[in-house]
């Protein structure tokens, strides 16, 4: 008898019992500078993730200085009252910590992880980076001259130029939005201590601020250690700030950025839509993960199996910027690259694929699956402090109710195929999409043209 008919085999055990889950529901509360509060008790994850949500949009940034936001952001790390800029860096280490900040259209996020055992060093780093950030001239100016060494390779970056010439391309001049987050050359070099300061003080404060604390709080008197650090955050209190209505041209074009001898173009394709506060909102999520959200969805079986094309094309909505009135917009967007002799033909069968949807619609197999991935993975994404932490902070920012994660998987698991295909049709209409295309304009000029899908311009690559 050999080995394997004498081993002995049992059945493969049955599958447990699923286990409910919803996207956890914070608490709020406020501290007495004013500094709201959600905090998130969760079970395991014994690192702690803050989230600190600051009224400092990049529209409010002085006339002539964008990327000032981005600036003070960087330099809240950079030293404070207390400690010099190796100094902070140095503590922060020994607890274990990584402090990183961003800004974007809505404001400025200041992000903390840290083990929970380290969490009251951390939060008082965290809360002198806030109170009393240091912003030296000498910190500043090493920030300024990073970002103006970073701007060369952004513009020599392919899908960051198309970025930058879709944003250019579908707002106003005078919009905050069509000029690139993080400023540009010619502003970027007029930032200073001072202003950096200026911008801090007129924008940065506990009252129009909001914390979010995620992780496991067993034993962690949270309401004390909170008192100690953020609450010995002081500053005045002030309204609201009026939020300015999102304002897009779609109308059909295209436009190719000029890169003599490119081997690939960067395709961009794009238009401003309905953001989470419309009721359409998870209906449109679904329809565009259908059409491009994963290796199996339609665009990739026609250009990337079918075609060869490309290595993958990307359908996606990203909120741009809400309003407290419920009022806001997303990017609607398909992004990804092809080889230069077949950008004509593929962008033929993109547009293919679109009308394919818009006159015979999803199928329920994909509106399945669709759901499955979106609905079904979400206990695994977030698995971490710091996602839900961050989701958390997305709702504070777009001014979305606490549970609006929650019941979203609950509408994306409710909404049928026929309201999906509606969205994706509604997203992405044939006719009012803003093409950027990033190649070389000889190859690609003609071809394009002749498929008739909007007025194309040329321009410099910079």
């Amino acid at each position: 008898m050999t080995e394997l008919a004498s081993m002995e085999f049992h059945p493969q055990p049955p599958a447990g019992e699923a286990r409910p889950w919803a996207f956890p529901a914070p608490e709020r509360g406020r501290l007495g500078n004013g500094l709201t509060v959600l905090r998130c008790h969760r079970p395991g994850q014994r690192v702690v993730a803050v989230e600190v949500i600051l009224d400092a949009p990049l529209d409010a940034e002085p006339k002539g200085l964008d990327g000032i936001a981005t600036i003070m952001a960087r330099a809240l790390s950079e030293g404070t009252d207390k400690h010099t800029a190796e100094e902070f860096a140095a503590e922060l280490e020994r607890c274990g910590a990584t402090l990183d900040a961003f800004a974007d259209h809505p404001g400025v996020r200041v992000s903390l992880e840290v083990p929970v055992s380290r969490l009251p060093k951390a939060l008082g780093l965290l809360a002198d980076a806030l109170r009393a950030p240091a912003f030296t001239d000498t910190e500043v100016e090493r920030l300024v001259r990073n970002r103006l060494d970073e701007i060369p390779h952004e513009l020599a970056n392919p899908s960051r130029r198309a970025a930058k010439e879709l944003s250019k391309e579908l707002f106003p001049a005078a919009s905050r939005m069509s000029r690139p987050r993080q400023g540009t050359e010619d502003t970027v070099e007029g930032i200073d201590a001072a202003g950096v300061r200026a911008f801090y003080e007129r924008h940065v404060r506990p009252a129009t601020s909001t914390a979010v604390v995620v992780g496991d709080l067993t034993g962690v008197d949270l309401d004390a250690l909170l008192a100690d650090t953020l609450g010995a955050w002081t500053g005045s209190p002030a309204e609201p700030r009026p939020v300015p209505p999102v304002t897009a041209d779609d109308t059909g074009r295209v436009v190719i950025v000029d890169r003599p001898g490119a081997v690939q173009t960067q395709l961009l394709i794009g238009r401003i839509g309905p953001d989470r506060h419309d009721r359409v909102w998870p209906a449109q999520v679904l329809g565009t993960y259908c059409l491009g959200g994963t290796l199996t969805s339609r665009l990739d079986k026609v250009l990337r199996e079918e075609k060869g094309y490309t290595y993958g094309v990307r359908a996606f909505g990203q909120v741009m910027r809400s309003a407290p009135d419920g009022t806001g917009a997303a990017m609607l967007a398909i992004s990804g690259s092809v080889d230069t002799p077949n950008t004509g033909p593929a962008l033929d069968d993109l547009w293919t694929v679109l009308r394919g949807v818009a006159a015979g619609g999803l199928t329920d197999a994909e509106r399945d699956f669709a759901v499955q991935n979106l609905v079904g993975v979400a206990p695994l994404k977030y698995e971490t402090a710091a996602a839900v932490a961050s989701t958390l902070a997305d709702q504070v920012e777009q001014h979305l109710p606490d549970d609006f994660q929650a019941e979203l998987y609950q509408r994306l698991a409710a909404t049928g195929t026929v309201e999906a295909t509606a969205a994706a049709v509604s997203a992405f209409p044939v006719d009012r999409l803003v093409t950027v295309l990033v190649g070389d304009a000889a190859e690609i000029r003609g071809p394009v043209e002749a498929l008739g899908i909007g007025e194309v311009t040329v321009v410099a690559a910079e």
